[in-house]
């Protein structure tokens, strides 16, 4: 982040500060596994007694790991629903100078959202939405810096890139250190568009709660699919080529 005051959502105006966006913020879900609990009278079962049921909770933990990374939570960890626009944005590029929350207004005059649409805010240090759509069909990530199953998507996501260059990869991270980021994006050597989700509005219009979490979009930006959870380079490969065929 940049030295002195901190800009608003991105607009075309050098505007005086504003406020940062106000919403819901993406989770990164940690699921804590529980122990299970001895019988009554202590002893009466045994030890025998407890290994099965500290298994039995392990399972449950396992269960309940693995529907959240591929069906997200019931609190709207489903993306943006197929057959919907991608949401246009523009948010400053991870490697940029250029500091401010990312503008996601659909239109003009939506204040904390942005004072100018989305659409039109665009530069060298801008990842906008909608110029990703117009150019072809899309693969938008979203992931943080902490998370090296989100890291590792982002390499799978270099390997398919240099394989279809038809295709729009790109992808934002979710608040974390500015700094972080841009040493991230060089050790790894991305090539694709980063964005940077300054406060998680973002985040938050896509309804990401899943690290990492995938939109697949056509060209246009109509939304075929979403992915939660990490898929390696050839089931990303295949996703992205069945996405260009459409």
């Amino acid at each position: 982040m940049s030295e002195g005051r901190e800009r608003g959502p991105l607009d075309f105006d050098d505007e005086p500060a504003r406020s940062p966006l106000v919403g819901g913020r993406p989770v990164d879900r940690e699921d804590g596994a529980g122990g299970g609990a001895p019988p009554p009278g202590g002893s009466a079962m045994g030890p025998r007694y407890l290994w099965v049921v500290g298994a039995a909770a392990i399972v449950l933990v396992v269960v309940l790991l693995i529907s959240t990374v591929h069906h997200g939570t019931e609190r709207g960890a489903r993306g943006v629903p197929d057959g919907e626009v991608m949401p246009a944005f523009a948010a400053p590029a991870a490697l940029g100078a250029l500091d401010g929350d990312a503008n996601i207004a659909q239109h003009g005059g939506e204040g904390q959202a942005g004072h100018e649409p989305a659409c039109t805010v665009r530069g060298k240090e801008i990842v906008n939405g909608c110029a990703l759509r117009e150019a072809g069909p899309v693969v938008l990530a979203f992931f943080t810096v902490k998370s090296g199953q989100c890291v590792g998507q982002l390499d799978a996501m270099q390997v398919v890139a240099r394989q279809l260059p038809d295709v729009r990869f790109a992808a934002i991270a979710i608040r974390g250190d500015r700094d972080d980021l841009r040493a991230m994006v060089r050790r790894h050597g991305w090539s694709f568009p980063v964005g940077y989700d300054r406060d998680g509005a973002l985040a938050n219009a896509y309804h990401v709660q899943v690290c990492p979490q995938l939109t697949f979009a056509r060209r246009g930006g109509r939304v075929v699919d979403t992915t939660f959870g990490r898929l390696d380079a050839r089931d990303l490969a295949a996703k992205a080529r069945r996405l260009a065929a459409s």
